[in-house]
């Protein structure tokens, strides 16, 4: 039976403009007949696993997501003192492991060593693929084999692609299902996108004969308390990366920059840094559920953290009176009333 890890968690972001839409204006959602500030989970995720927390805690163990492995494995053999073309061939048939090689270009002659699509590999992965690379440079053919292919991808995880999943479209045999679901995040709150009408000045302009500015501009932002859901399949986790203790590491990891880091859209022009409010962690082998329509009814008033806090509390409760218990055990914090800690939610996990 497999055992989930829920974090429902509401964090707070002033204005700002952190996921953007095609236009350049903050992504939203339509939610319970109105519109929200929605921060996709793609955009999460991405912050999460590039941050310098996640980074330096799972150091050796986060995959690398590129179109160019063929370049780093050609610049390999060229350090590696192998001869130009034969680098370029086996480069070239090497990353096309790892996905369909891009075609012939005049203008760009080393176009062919990208892949037409980003391949999530593992850092077990580029290794093996070097080695195979320098074995192939001695060979009179550069063909490689199944079972080659097999060697290279056999054993080889990683702490990111354990969590959020890959789909190699030229190997479905090492496709990995993710065992972290991340909602996007919308606010609890109604909002209207807003225009900010700035301008630049020219600092070498004298004004004697142009007082205008030299640029113009607009740029959207919004402002609201985003609630955030995280399943996390820890028995699914577990078999991704086949070592329990390097899961736990990882659950933990995800939690902690969850709640303390932010995505970096335009956060030069708003610096809407923030951590998480309230974050209430649940464990048990129970069918998860979301708590999102506890804000179905827009939340709004003075205090509206302490609205958004007692709605999740009541719906969990009443689920619970409902259903049966929905969850073995919980742990929460509060920032506001000074309640709870990360740290304590962290141990709780690793129990």
């Amino acid at each position: 039976m497999s055992k989930f890890i829920q974090i429902h968690m509401l964090t707070n972001y002033a204005p700002s403009n952190l996921n953007r839409d095609d236009l350049g204006r903050p992504k939203t959602a339509k939610m319970g007949g109105v519109d929200r500030l929605r921060i996709s989970s793609q955009s999460l995720k991405r912050a999460w696993r590039t941050s310098d927390l996640f980074q330096n805690t799972l150091a050796g163990n986060i995959g690398t997501r590129t179109k160019k492995i063929g370049e780093e494995i050609y610049d390999f053999l060229l350090e590696k003192e192998v001869e130009e073309s034969k680098a370029l061939e086996v480069s070239i048939a090497v990353a096309g492991i790892f996905g369909k090689n891009e075609k012939k270009d005049k203008k760009k002659p080393l176009a062919e060593l990208e892949i037409a699509q980003l391949s999530h590999i593992t850092p077990m992965e580029i290794e093996a693929a070097k080695k195979l690379a320098v074995v192939k440079a001695e060979e009179e053919s550069v063909e490689i084999t199944k079972k080659e292919i097999e060697k290279l991808h056999s054993g080889a995880s990683a702490v990111d692609i354990a969590l959020f999943g890959r789909m190699l479209a030229s190997a479905p045999k090492y496709n990995m299902e993710a065992a972290v679901q991340v909602s996007h995040a919308l606010t609890v709150n109604k909002v209207v996108v807003e225009d900010d009408y700035f301008t630049a000045i020219d600092d070498l302009n004298s004004r004697q004969d142009d007082a205008g500015s030299a640029h113009i501009g607009e740029s959207g932002f919004g402002s609201g308390i985003f609630y955030t859901y995280i399943c996390i399949n820890e028995s699914l986790l577990v078999e991704n990366l086949k070592d329990e203790n390097l899961a736990n590491r990882a659950i933990k990891a995800l939690i902690e920059v969850a709640a303390t880091v932010a995505p970096s859209g335009k956060q030069n022009s708003f610096a809407s840094r923030a951590r998480a409010l309230y974050m209430l962690a649940e464990k048990g082998s129970q069918q998860p559920r979301q708590l999102s329509s506890a804000f179905l009814k827009p939340v709004d008033g003075v205090d509206m953290s302490a609205e958004s806090i007692s709605r999740i509390q009541d719906l969990c409760e009443n689920m619970d009176k409902v259903y049966g218990k929905c969850a073995d055990e919980r742990k929460s914090f509060d920032v506001e009333k000074g309640q709870g800690t990360l740290l304590e939610i962290l141990d709780f996990i690793g129990e």
